[in-house]
């Protein structure tokens, strides 16, 4: 591991050498077999089914894991995956997740998808990426991955094999007994177009040793991940093996060496679990720890954390602020003192949260910053250098980051301190083709080289950088810009709030107005005038005062906990049209609010009756939000 502490730390990297030059590997198979060589006795993946400091835990050791992953690539090879073939998988976290990610991508393209999205969602993801395998779960008690995918399969015909993953393999004593009889039925998986296989014993039918096809040469695009953004609209980023190796060299010469155990409860369906980690871990010899399904969403993850950090001896923890606020909310009741330092991504941490989390655990958190376009890592606040609390850091070796904003002769570089739009060139980024939706790509670089990430930011003298707000998400009042960060920032302060996400609100007046939707501390209470009054005190701008408040018992979030904030405009948009129908004394409401591809979020309306059409339409043509008939 090489000391990184400040920007200049990051250039001396690239004054060595380019990184076409490094001695990293080209291909993934070239990768993990190196790991393999040279960790091959040392434990590279446990998993545990159960979140209990004494629980059994399954561990497979580097050479077990190359094993295995040459068994997954051979077998997609069989089943007539080839290199722009796409391997898709649907599952929760566990060992044969991480055997997919990386056997797809030997022989394929790996295209992870979240297992909590629905039916229509995956079914969408399966057909954007003419999948040609599925991996996913047999059906288990208390969860219906199996059945949302047989239903997705259906409205996917490009799919032509699946593999079912038995998580009964990680059971013991009566559990193992038990769950046979109650398991729940799964009958649409037979009846789709599909062939259904086992996926364990389809992978003790091939060879363990060796590839039954050649390698790839070299560089070439080996994952598929998708992603929201801030629209809600799934859009499916172009990883390459370049990008991939990039974040997993980024991780073992600055943060990891084999001796270190990682312990991380995010899901392998996200850039920052399957890149930014399991990446790290192949380069490093690393040995990563994987609680339960769901991570940290799973059962007793929360209340067992600091013991199972005790357990692993863990020395890095891999978090984001919804589970460190979690976490704050219990006592420290184990033994920590192995843990160095907790990595932080996804959103903003909060200043107050980062200060209660190290004064409780004694543990630094290094802050960073990545996206799904970028293939995640951009930059971190260094180990050995100073925290900038608040910031995500410095560039990593190799990424340049150059804040631009746009103007009528082009875009142009800000000063020190000046915010713009955040735009970045790096290993990671395949420039010119990151979305595989070709349209998706137009006006995404600046010159032709910088992602432009939507982030809004300034770069202090220093180079820190420091995340000011989303481009996309500004609140335009009359005309007049609203960062949403400083709302945010200012009700994030009251002792009672533990989340917040800001929007604009439709407005007939303003076009939009800002409001404010709050998660609070758990059993905590609040007055919502006095809240009120807190945000005039603490919002220097008049005009960035929400006009609503509204407290949610949780607001919603993606997987890495980021608030999702299309959902909170689909609230508003409902609340303020439905609002002011009631107010004209109509009874036309509004059904449902749905992200249409052109025209943004829609929200469709029922017809009370014939003599309100006129009416509702007069109203509602008031506001810039668009709006339909839900029969039209």
């Amino acid at each position: 591991m090489t000391e990184f502490a400040t920007r200049d730390d990051a250039l001396k990297f690239e004054q060595e050498m380019p990184w076409e030059e490094r001695d990293v590997p080209h291909t993934m198979y070239e990768f993990i077999s190196r790991t393999a060589q040279k960790h091959g006795d040392r434990p590279a993946f446990s998993y545990q089914l159960f979140s209990g400091p004494s629980d059994p835990a399954q561990t497979l050791s580097w050479s077990q894991f190359h094993g295995k992953v040459t068994q997954a690539a051979n077998l997609f090879r069989s089943l007539g995956v080839g290199e722009e073939d796409v391997v898709a998988y649907v599952l929760p976290n566990c060992l044969e997740t991480a055997v997919t990610l990386i056997g797809g991508s030997v022989a394929g393209i790996s295209n992870p998808i979240n297992p909590l999205l629905e039916p229509e969602q995956i079914g969408a993801i399966l057909r954007e990426t003419n999948a040609r395998v599925v991996v996913t779960m047999r059906a288990f008690p208390k969860t219906d991955v199996a059945q949302k995918v047989a239903e997705a399969v259906k409205h996917a015909p490009n799919v032509r094999t699946v593999l079912e993953v038995d998580l009964l393999g990680y059971l013991t004593g009566l559990k193992k007994v038990i769950v046979p009889l109650i398991r729940p039925k799964n009958p649409e998986a037979k009846r789709n177009h599909v062939d259904v296989l086992d996926f364990n014993k389809a992978l003790v039918a091939q060879p363990s040793d060796r590839l039954t096809f050649a390698d790839s040469e070299g560089d070439r695009v080996a994952a598929y991940f998708h992603t929201g953004g801030t629209t809600g609209m799934p859009k499916v980023a172009q990883h390459k093996y370049s990008g991939m190796i990039y974040n997993g060299w980024l991780g073992h010469t600055l943060l990891f060496t084999e001796e270190d155990n990682i312990l991380c409860p995010l899901p392998l369906f996200h850039v920052f679990a399957c890149h930014v980690i399991v990446m790290s871990m192949i380069a490093s010899g690393a040995h990563g720890i994987f609680p339960t399904p769901q991570g940290y969403r799973g059962d007793g993850v929360f209340d067992n954390f600091w013991k199972l950090i005790e357990r692993w001896n863990v020395t890095f923890m891999i978090t984001v602020p919804t589970a460190l606020s979690a976490l704050m909310q219990r006592p420290v009741n184990a033994d920590v003192s192995s843990v160095k330092t907790a990595f932080s991504g996804s959103s903003p941490l909060p200043v107050e949260l980062y200060r209660r989390f190290e004064e409780a655990t004694g543990v630094g958190i290094i802050e960073g910053y990545g996206l799904t376009e970028a293939t995640c890592l951009v930059s971190c606040n260094p180990i050995h250098g100073e925290k900038k609390i608040g910031s995500v850091g410095l560039p990593f070796p190799y990424t340049d980051v150059k804040i631009l904003t746009h103007t009528h002769d082009g875009p142009i570089e800000c000063g020190v301190d000046e915010v713009g739009e955040i735009c970045i060139d790096s290993p990671g980024v395949f420039t010119g083709s990151t979305y595989t939706e070709a349209d998706k790509n137009h006006e995404l670089f600046h010159h032709d080289q910088y992602l432009r990430t939507g982030d809004l930011g300034r770069i202090d003298e220093e180079g820190y950088i420091w995340i000011t707000g989303r481009a996309k998400d500004l609140i335009i009042r009359g005309g007049h810009n609203i960062d949403p960060a400083e709302i945010e920032e200012a009700l994030a302060g009251h002792e009672a709030v533990a989340f917040v996400g800001a929007i604009g609100q439709p407005d007939e007046h303003s076009g939009e107005v800002p409001c404010a939707y709050v998660e609070l501390v758990a059993g905590a209470n609040v007055d919502m005038d006095e809240l009120r009054s807190y945000c005039k005190r603490h919002i220097h701008e008049r005009a960035a005062v929400p006009k609503h408040i509204e407290v949610l018992p949780e607001l919603p979030k993606t997987a890495v906990g980021k608030v999702f904030k299309p959902d909170l405009r689909k609230l508003a948009i409902k609340r303020v049209y439905d609002q002011v129908l009631a107010e004209a004394g109509l009874e036309s409401r509004v059904v449902q609010v749905v992200e249409d591809k052109k025209r943004g979020l829609v929200a469709h309306l029922s017809l009370a009756g014939e003599q309100e059409r006129d009416k509702v339409s007069h109203i509602l043509g008031s506001f810039v939000f668009a709006w339909q008939w839900q029969d039209d």
